[in-house]
């Protein structure tokens, strides 16, 4: 094989036929470029943007498809156009590849933990000026998308702006390296400073007070959603990342979909009431992805297979990817 990225991915489960359109893109799956087995990475390690899928779903505390997600991710882009009417600009004018999904054991959640940070950890070697977004799985990935940044990148001090309904801080001993512990494993593994790390979006019944006291013993930082909204869902973001930018190199974005209402994100796990709206989350990222610090994304904890027939949630999870990489187009 070509490329040196495999076995350390498997080529994208899913690529479009191409239509001939000449030099006319109009639609995403006519833009982003799969890059398969047989492919030179050489040729674009230069690419604006690569999308990576981390199909795991079996460290979920809830029972969980969100594994599914990057596979019905890559199948909705034919619904989407490449031009932002809001900003009025073409995603076109920037490059995109799919470098596939990171491979997964069947039964060993440890191992596959271990492939997405030497996965993550080859792609910010390889594409070291792209901006690298992780489409999950649960919000375990995201511990490991960073490990795996760390690695690659030793002399960055990393820090964690958090879209989250949940403090994902649980104890590790209890619930090991499952979606609820990603910010304590981050914090316990000496990856990421504690104060380094921003949460938007707590709200209601969801948290155990332990989780909070744990937060403001070791100083995280956290808005909720109620706190949030009285600021402004933008001021907030633009708060947090004021204060991330004096202290850190670069920033991670780990959009949790469970931050959503479930009025609007029935394809959730851990859906809640009282959360946030569609127009809000896509209003924090859009802010967010301007921010020339924000290098990383992921979206997890999507689930298509718990989605209504039209797939709302699915298609508000990849409206939340093209909205993020159009703030970084703003730039």
């Amino acid at each position: 094989m070509k490329s040196f990225l495999y076995p350390k991915l498997n080529p994208p489960s899913f690529t479009w036929v191409r239509p001939d359109n000449g030099d006319r893109t109009e639609k995403v799956h006519e833009w982003i470029q799969p890059l398969t087995a047989d492919s030179d990475p050489e040729k674009c390690k230069d690419a604006d943007f690569v999308i990576v899928g981390v199909p795991l779903s079996r460290s979920s505390i809830s029972a969980s498809g969100a594994s599914e997600f990057p596979d019905a991710f890559r199948r909705l882009w034919k619904g989407f156009t490449t031009y932002n009417l809001d900003e009025d600009i073409d995603l076109a004018e920037m490059t995109a590849v799919d470098v596939g999904d990171v491979p997964m054991h069947v039964t060993d959640i440890r191992k596959c933990h271990d492939n997405i940070i030497a996965a993550s950890n080859a792609l910010h070697q390889h594409f070291d000026t792209s901006t690298v977004c992780a489409i999950g799985g649960d919000h375990s990935i995201t511990a490991m998308m960073v490990k795996g940044l760390h690695h690659a990148k030793p002399q960055k001090k990393i820090g964690i702006l958090q879209f989250d309904t949940h403090f994902d801080l649980r104890d590790l001993t209890d619930n090991g390296p499952s979606n609820g512990t990603p910010m304590r494993n981050l914090i316990e593994s000496g990856t990421v400073e504690p104060s380094n790390m921003y949460n938007i979006g707590l709200h209601g019944f969801f948290n155990t007070k332990d989780l909070k006291q744990y937060a403001d013993e070791k100083g995280v930082n956290y808005f909720t959603l109620r706190q949030a909204r009285k600021k402004g869902i933008e001021e907030t973001v633009r708060h947090c990342l004021q204060e991330l930018e004096a202290k850190v190199d670069t920033i991670y974005l780990t959009v949790d979909m469970d931050v959503l209402d479930i009025a609007y994100a029935p394809g959730v796990p851990a859906s809640t009431p009282g959360g946030m709206t569609t127009a809000e989350l896509l209003e924090g990222v859009l802010a967010a992805a301007k921010h020339p610090k924000v290098s990383n994304m992921d979206i997890v904890c999507l689930d298509p297979l718990k989605d209504t027939q039209v797939q709302p949630t699915v298609k508000l999870g990849t409206h939340v990817f093209l909205t993020f990489l159009t703030g970084v187009m703003l730039r």
